[in-house]
């Protein structure tokens, strides 16, 4: 299954226009974290149900969000997008991998898996906008330390799908993706597939350091494509823990460099 935008009015790619409908994307998503915190996140705390029914109900509630929000900012002219392989995320024990190119990948991945857990960046539990979302979804916070590894691991043996981007922050333009060991460890511990997603955006937007209102000329394109699941399993059986988690981390490594020199070839 592919996802794609239809085309928008080309009177909607001017700049300022751009500029306009990004400010208003960001106060829109600002808005909607403070409606979840005050409104929405209540109102479901009241509903009966255990603590995992509960979880549940969160992040599907913040998955519909954002992808509404995706859905609004590819409406005003902001940016498009196409997705394949959609349809094979989402499965029990699945973790997920992608790279890190831009601020709202977390925001793509997260509204296309309607139930998943995600490794979050420590800041965001400390985020007024963000921290209710954060804590009311149980989402795991990436503090670096050993329960971090535990809790991920422990959350895809119990079957829940996690998202885990192995770069741990945005990747820089023009540089090339460098992966921590962490998430090769937490998939060896617990995963029961392992599956890549490779994420293009151009022009770039929105990479570490740059403020939202630095736009680019055109209007931004995102690509998501799913790749083949990898069973971790297999580099389990080379070796004690460390050699299989380099193993395994140097061959996930590779697999997105060679794609994003793919994607890079063939846009000249």
């Amino acid at each position: 299954m592919e996802l794609a935008t239809h085309p928008v009015n080309r009177r909607r790619d001017a700049y300022f226009w751009r500029l306009v409908a990004t400010a208003l994307s960001f106060m829109l998503f600002g808005l909607g974290c403070v409606g979840l915190r005050l409104v929405i996140f209540p109102l479901l705390s009241v509903i009966p149900g255990d603590a995992v029914r509960h979880r549940e109900r969160a992040r599907y509630t913040v998955s519909r969000l954002f992808w509404l929000f995706i859905r609004f900012m590819a409406r005003m002219g902001v940016l498009t997008y196409e997705v394949q392989g959609a349809e094979r995320l989402g499965r029990a024990g699945q973790m997920i991998i992608a790279n890190h190119p831009s601020l709202i990948d977390v925001v793509f991945l997260i509204g296309l898996v309607r139930n998943a857990n995600c490794v979050v960046k420590q800041s965001l539990w400390q985020n007024p906008f963000t921290r209710s979302p954060v804590r009311a979804t149980q989402y795991i916070s990436n503090d670096g330390s050993v329960d971090m590894l535990d809790n991920a691991a422990a959350a895809l043996q119990e079957g829940q799908t996690l998202i885990i981007f192995p770069e741990g922050t945005r990747t820089r333009p023009g540089q090339v993706p460098a992966f921590h060991r962490g998430a090769a460890a937490i998939a060896l511990r617990g995963a029961k597939i392992l599956t890549p997603v490779v994420i293009k955006v151009r022009p770039t937007t929105l990479t570490k350091a740059e403020p939202w209102y630095r736009i680019p000329k055109r209007r931004v394109h995102f690509s998501f494509r799913v790749g083949a699941d990898i069973d971790p399993h297999t580099f389990a059986a080379q070796g004690p823990p460390p050699k299989a988690s380099r193993l395994l981390n140097d061959f996930v490594h590779d697999y997105f460099i060679k794609e994003l020199a793919t994607d890079e070839h063939s846009t000249h």
